[in-house]
């Protein structure tokens, strides 16, 4: 999503590839894994909106045991203590509704 390439992607943040787990046979991971990708999408563009670099911190796309979507949220410490107290200051502002 920024930067030349898909470098951003292996920039020091660990992202298990499709190797990374057991595969079951019969099981749709595509779909899953493209309903994950799209709010993957949308929530790395809303990082990027607050300023948040994406090789700080990211949604990634991936997929559990029955397929079922999963986005998992990858960050260094401190972008990750910067993206909470973005939600605090958001969840106080609003009296704690999302």
């Amino acid at each position: 999503m920024t930067g030349s390439g898909e470098g951003w992607l292996n920039d020091g943040l660990d992202v298990p590839g499709a190797d990374s787990g057991l595969w079951v046979s019969g099981v749709d991971y595509i779909s899953g894994w493209r309903e994950a990708r799209e709010a993957a999408d949308r929530l790395n563009v809303a990082l990027l909106g607050v300023g948040l670099e994406l090789s700080a911190v990211r949604a990634v796309a991936s997929t559990s045991e029955d397929g079922r979507g999963v986005v998992r949220l990858m960050g260094w410490p401190a972008a990750v203590g910067r993206l909470a107290e973005l939600l605090e200051t958001r969840a106080d502002s609003d009296g704690g509704a999302a």
